[in-house]
């Protein structure tokens, strides 16, 4: 389908039932090639349901094979607190009845293990969950946050980790953000119980740790690790294996590579995260997946969003093989997209060796194209992470090693300017303004509370120092009693309506003007137009002002650098 607009603005997709959405055909042991085992707490409680519900024969044949006798005994490593003999915390001693401090801090720099034990066995469930990064009672400057914390697992006295990723990463929540995933291996219920149920088997020994990579402490960390003590694990028996890497930006001229390594196996996942730095569609680009040394990929795709198992772009989504677990905005400059895909039913074989890349190819606005046209096939410059799964025997020769989490975090686009910073400037019409700690906003924001729409309007002044392409953002609240709003710079009305209504309290972004800005004072002004009908009131609440940066090749090509941005005020899409 290339050469068509793919990724928005296609109107609504056609509906399909909750039915559809979790149909399944097959237990996930048996799919990975695994021995039958334990199939204990196999799905989130909702997925339970409409399975019964909905696929009631498939389901029943994996309920008759936990009918099937099982081999090993069951074993588990808990946060549960533990004393000795004197009543005090020992990691070796005996669960503590009378106690409730189940959790567990990781100071910065620290590094804890979850898991430690000879083998043989298999790890058939991993839950853990903590505080999340924003303030809290036990937190009071807050917390490491999901990316920050890095998991590894060691297999058999190994000094290579078969698993490192970031733990949001590893549970398809990336940017550090707090996403839910309701899928079959991985489940993150309420954006805050982290579960994968990929299988691991280990010979000799396990080792699960978790490094904490921040300057904050990683808060109230509680976890339960199920595995299954066995007699023997088969010596054709694959190991399990993930990997995280990142290119913050995409080398260009080449694919962004998920996966190189050599050895038998099957690729089992794909968790891939892409920050825009373009506007428009990011994702054309094709997987090509090339097997056993093959010198051109046999196995060739039509579009990053189909890979993802979606059509016309990606949205938020849950599904059991495949789901966008977080989606901001379309089209916009430094959106953000995180899609899991997991070949539960249709692993990926290789006996030798196997190159996993995709392409990134999509759409770039007319500035950052040397013909000044916009179209559906270029090579775009946008920051690419992923982590790949997969089983394999002997030892994998994929080179990439998770970086710390200072280079794990992306970095800024934005010169930014805090509408709490000018409080003592701003000029407001009827109704008042002041400051309020809202959202984790690091200054708060500017609340105006507008009585109506007449004379209700508020500036917020800023200054630029240099002469280059720039995109104007307007980062605000949203929430049930804001209104609508007009914007303009400098007195020259700038496209688009400002609509801050949203039935809860939460942080968005307003993307207003391409434009080489000349260097000077400028103000923006936001006019109050009404109120969206579910809205209650008329108020605004304004965190910032953002001059988010552009390509290079935007000042490479210089198409719009002489242009007077106040004659005709252009925002690319």
């Amino acid at each position: 389908m290339s050469g068509l607009r793919r990724g928005g603005k296609m109107g609504p997709r056609p509906s399909s039932s909750l039915a559809d959405q979790w149909r399944i055909s097959a237990p996930l042991p048996q799919v990975l090639n695994m021995p039958i085992r334990l199939a204990r707490s196999f799905y989130h409680g909702v997925l339970l349901a409409l399975i019964a519900i909905h696929a009631p024969t498939t389901y029943a044949q994996s309920l008759g094979q936990l009918a099937l006798p099982q081999e090993g005994r069951s074993m588990r490593a808990t946060s549960a607190h533990r004393v000795n003999d004197k009543g005090e915390f020992d990691p070796n001693g005996e669960f503590d009845p009378n106690s409730n401090y189940d959790n567990k801090n990781l100071a910065p720099g620290e590094t804890r293990v979850l898991l430690e034990a000879a083998g043989p066995g298999v790890v058939t469930h991993i839950w853990m969950t903590f505080l999340g990064p924003e303030p809290h009672q036990w937190a009071k400057d807050g917390a490491a946050n999901h990316q920050e914390m890095l998991l590894r697992i060691y297999y058999d006295g190994s000094d290579r980790p078969a698993v490192e990723a970031p733990v949001g990463d590893f549970f398809a929540n990336a940017f550090g953000k707090r996403s839910e995933v309701v899928s079959i291996p991985v489940v993150v219920e309420d954006a805050d119980s982290y579960n994968c149920f990929w299988h691991m088997p280990f010979r000799k020994s396990i080792r699960v740790e978790i490094v904490n990579e921040s300057e904050k402490p990683v808060g109230l960390l509680y976890y339960n690790i199920d595995w299954i003590k066995k007699d023997k694990i088969a010596e054709d028996m694959p190991y399990f294996y993930a990997q995280y890497k990142q290119e913050y930006p995409v080398k260009q001229g080449e694919d962004y590579v998920i996966l190189e390594t050599e050895g038998k196996g099957h690729y089992i996942g794909t968790v891939l995260s892409v920050r825009t730095r373009s506007p428009s569609w990011f994702g054309e680009g094709d997987e090509k997946i090339y097997i056993d040394g093959e010198a051109k990929p046999s196995i060739w795709g039509t579009g990053t969003e189909d890979y993802f198992l979606s059509a016309w772009g990606l949205q938020t989504v849950n599904t059991p093989y495949f789901g966008t677990a977080y989606f901001d905005q379309w089209g916009i400059v430094g959106g953000h997209t995180s899609a899991y895909r997991w070949h539960v039913q249709d692993p990926i074989v290789f006996n030798k060796s196997i190159k996993f890349t995709i392409e990134h190819f999509g759409w770039i606005s007319p500035d950052e194209n040397p013909n000044y046209k916009s179209d559906s096939w270029n090579e775009r410059q946008d920051d690419y992470s992923s982590v790949a799964f997969w089983y394999q025997t002997g030892t994998p020769t994929f080179k990439a090693r998770a970086p710390h989490a200072r280079e794990r975090k992306l970095a800024s686009l934005d010169q930014t300017f805090y509408a709490t910073d000018t409080l003592d400037k701003l000029k407001h019409g009827e109704g008042m303004a002041d400051k309020q700690n809202v959202n984790n906003y690091p200054k708060g924001h500017v609340l105006y509370r507008a009585d109506s729409d007449e004379n209700s309007w508020i500036e917020i002044p800023f200054k630029v120092e240099k002469h280059e392409p720039v995109r104007l953002v307007l980062n605000a609240t949203r929430s049930y009693d804001f209104g609508t709003y007009q914007a303009s710079l400098n007195g020259v009305e700038l496209p688009g309506k400002l609509d801050f209504y949203h039935d809860g309290t939460d942080e968005w972004e307003y993307h207003l003007l391409d434009a080489w800005l000349e260097p000077g004072d400028y103000v923006l002004r936001l006019d109050c137009t009404g109120k969206n009908p579910k809205s209650s009131n008329y108020w605004a609440g304004i965190e910032s002002i953002r001059l988010r940066e552009r390509r290079p090749r935007v000042v490479d090509w210089a198409h719009d650098k002489d242009k007077d941005w106040r004659a005709e005020p252009k925002l690319y899409e």
